[in-house]
């Protein structure tokens, strides 16, 4: 055999060997879950060249007893420099995790939290500062998606009783989370009671999937936010858990939610002060009291929201439907409001305006008010309980340019009292008749009958 012969062989051997041993690089890195590139080495969807973070590859235990919050803050500090990375908490695992603020600053764009496992409270008032206002909270932070099919569970009963309810011979389930420092579980928890989940200064928010259950006050909060989305959306608590509102909006725009289920103790969704462009639909809302624009203008101060479209809504067993509440002595304005197709079911009062809006604690009458102008109502329809439609409005500046059509609210049973609307300084117009008649309504006064510096304009 020539000398070119034997070179040839020796050449397509050595070809040979490397594309096999090119195949069982790949074969072992499909094998192992894992990316191949090339002459490089074998990546693992975790370190410098990934964009995922596993919370348990940062010492998270996921047992449901070991706290947990350390190794979600040093799993968020590495995500948090890489732009669209994700931060996971798996499901199969539930994680203890105490009070944390994940912080935008010096933070990458476009970061994804996928919530696949639960996460719990912490159940032992060590745990809690004495005036915390937040459990978990994203702060500054620019396109932030919190998503997946996993639960933040609140463990909120210790908090609405005003106590642990300590049993040491409890080993269910339920126990998961406490302390075992008896002392401990004998003190009272903060009489400050937590949100939740609250998003604080940021843009581009998005929620979807996940379910917030026995928060210890409201469930999911936004503040100073806007391109707000929240979708698929589920907060759960008992009727009578206190002020565990399920979605809380302040100082935001630009907020669409819709495709939710909100059952709580508190307003379904609450829409307060500094809030514009907020497009609610396809939300089902009790227990609850409903989905309430206020309370406003608390401790004389200025209320501004506009632009508020709820629509296509059903509500159950909730104390109120649609709902705006003022206090006495503020200022600004509420206006630009639609509640469209909503549907209630032994809802106590569906249509409600109150502009003497009162917790109880001997408010005095004042003559200032949060202007309440624009409010429109299609189609609402359904059983009430206590009494279908109340228009409370002030006397030194009534509610103008209210319209109703196709309202059709009968009593849900028999038994139940067949009340007559109310209104006072109410003015408007029925666009069509309307079940029951809502006479009480007047007819609208000329421009100049406002006052208070043109409801010191917002």
């Amino acid at each position: 055999m020539g000398k070119l012969t034997l070179k040839c062989l020796a050449w397509n051997v050595l070809i040979s060997f490397s594309l096999l041993s090119l195949s069982v690089g790949i074969c072992e890195a499909a094998r192992h879950g894992r990316s191949w590139r090339g002459n490089r080495s074998l990546v693992t969807t975790q370190g410098e060249n990934s964009k995922t973070f596993n919370v348990l590859d940062y010492g998270a235990k996921g047992d449901g007893i070991t706290d947990d919050t350390k190794a979600f803050e040093a799993a968020w500090e590495a995500a948090c420099k890489v732009a669209a990375s994700t931060l996971v908490a798996p499901t199969g695992s539930t994680f203890l995790v105490g009070p944390i603020s994940f912080l935008g600053t010096d933070c990458a764009e476009n970061i994804a939290f996928q919530l696949d496992g639960k996460i719990i409270a912490p159940t032992s008032a060590s745990a809690w500062g004495s005036d915390l206002l937040q459990w978990i909270e994203f702060k500054t932070l620019k396109g932030i998606a919190v998503r997946g099919k996993g639960t933040i569970d609140g463990q909120g009963s210790v908090w609405w009783n005003d106590s642990p309810n300590y049993d040491p011979t409890d080993e269910s389930e339920s126990r998961i989370g406490y302390s075992n420092d008896t002392d401990q579980l004998s003190q009272k928890m903060p009489r400050t009671r937590p949100t939740a989940l609250r998003f604080y200064g940021s843009n581009g928010v998005t929620i979807t999937g996940i379910t917030i259950q026995n928060s210890p006050q409201t469930h999911l909060k936004f503040d100073d936010c806007s391109g707000v989305q929240v979708s698929g959306f589920t907060a759960s608590s008992p009727g009578d858990s206190p002020n565990t509102d399920g979605i809380h909006l302040q100082n935001s725009h630009d907020v669409v939610i819709y495709s939710s289920t909100l059952a709580c103790g508190d307003d379904c969704l609450s829409i307060q002060t500094g809030c514009s462009n907020v497009y609610v639909h396809n939300v089902d809302c009790g227990p609850g009291h409903g989905i309430s624009i206020g309370g406003l203008g608390k401790d004389n101060s200025k209320a501004c929201v506009s632009n508020i479209t709820v629509r296509d809504v059903t509500m159950h067993n909730t104390l109120n439907g649609v709902r705006i509440k003022t206090w006495q002595g503020g200022s600004g304005s509420v206006q630009q409001v639609m509640f469209s197709n909503v549907q209630v079911n032994d809802v106590a009062s569906p249509i409600v305006i109150d502009q003497y809006y009162c917790d109880g604690r001997g408010c005095q009458n004042k003559t200032s008010a949060v202007a309440v102008s624009g409010i429109n109502y299609i189609n609402i329809k359904g059983t009430y309980t206590r009494e279908p439609v109340r228009f409370a409005c002030s006397e030194s500046l009534p509610c103008s340019g209210i319209s109703l059509s196709t309202i059709e609210l009968k009593p849900a049973s028999e038994k139940a009292d067949s009340s007559n609307p109310f209104c006072w300084e109410a003015y408007g117009e029925l666009k069509t008749t309307t079940v029951p008649p809502i006479a009480c309504l007047q007819a609208e006064k000329s421009s100049g009958a406002k006052s208070q510096s043109f409801h010191d304009a917002c």
